[in-house]
């Protein structure tokens, strides 16, 4: 359950972070372009977070034991991908109906915004948190959103 709720929340600020980087800035909006590297972006996250924590609790064994160790280790990373997905499923979408850049990333933002709230409030009651300060951590989690929302209004 733990790296779910890790990956879920770090996915999803990974995939609001890329959104707000990719945006063209006067150049052509390409949705399936940036979709893809969100994607490739996360999955190479994924497998070197589940390298290094591999190699950070490196214990003795047989090589087939290590390999075992080292492919659970990767496969535990499956959850920081599959949080991207929905920011990758709009830009495709995007690209299909051909949106235009600027409020396919405010949908985007606010979707992973809502997503992190969401997330946050899930993983604070799987911890023991009662439904009030669960809803209070969600809304800290949701601002870190927000904050990357305000960040790329403010730097583009």
């Amino acid at each position: 359950m733990e790296n779910r709720m890790f990956g879920g929340i770090y996915g999803t600020v990974l995939a609001s972070a890329l959104l707000a980087a990719l945006q063209s800035e006067g150049e052509r909006f390409t949705p399936v372009y940036d979709a893809l590297w969100i994607l490739v972006t996360a999955v190479a996250a994924g497998l070197v977070h589940g390298y290094a924590h591999h190699m950070a609790v490196h214990r003795t064994g047989s090589a087939a034991v290590r390999w075992r160790r080292l492919f659970t280790a990767l496969g535990d990373e499956w959850p920081l991908v599959v949080a991207v997905l929905p920011t990758v499923a709009l830009l495709l979408l995007a690209g299909a109906a051909d949106w235009s850049e600027g409020p396919v990333s405010t949908a985007g933002l606010a979707l992973n915004t809502l997503l992190l709230g969401g997330w946050g409030t899930f993983v604070a009651l799987k911890s023991g948190y009662r439904r009030t300060s669960a809803v209070l951590v969600g809304l800290a989690d949701a601002t870190i959103g927000l904050a990357i929302a305000v960040a790329n209004a403010l730097i583009k």
